[in-house]
């Protein structure tokens, strides 16, 4: 089975269904391989916490993480977060801090990580996926 966890800005494309690709290919793979870093869903309650008249974007997000899991940050995800930002330092490439946490969390759980934000190719091992593309 394919188990894939989706990046902040593929939880907002989900949310606010901005395409139709995406919501094809979610529904294909199926909620129980589907996930979120416990990074993730801490931007998501800090968007949240940020915006709180966004009351139908809340509604939908409960609506979304009853369908798919939070996976928690583990001691091992840790090490593989620190083994990956050393690499990332010696080949000269760097991701924006929490971007460094969640390809970390993918690679520690052997998912695809779903994201159209480009900078997570350079991470050495990690498949990435855009469904916006």
């Amino acid at each position: 089975m394919t188990r894939v966890m989706l990046d902040t800005n593929a939880v907002s494309t989900a949310v606010h269904r901005r395409s139709a690709v995406f919501d094809r290919k979610l529904g294909e793979i199926g909620g129980e391989a589907i996930s979120i870093s416990a990074i993730t869903y801490g931007e998501i309650v800090y968007g949240l916490e940020w915006k709180p008249q966004a009351r139908k974007l809340a509604k939908s997000m409960s609506d979304l993480l009853r369908e798919i899991s939070v996976t928690p940050w583990t001691e091992a995800t840790a090490e593989v977060y620190g083994t990956l930002r050393a690499e990332m330092r010696r080949i000269g490439k760097s991701l924006q801090p929490l971007d460094m946490l969640i390809a970390a969390h993918a690679l520690e759980v052997g998912a695809t990580l779903v994201s159209s934000d480009r900078a997570f190719r350079y991470v050495p091992g990690l498949t990435v996926e855009d469904w916006t593309a």
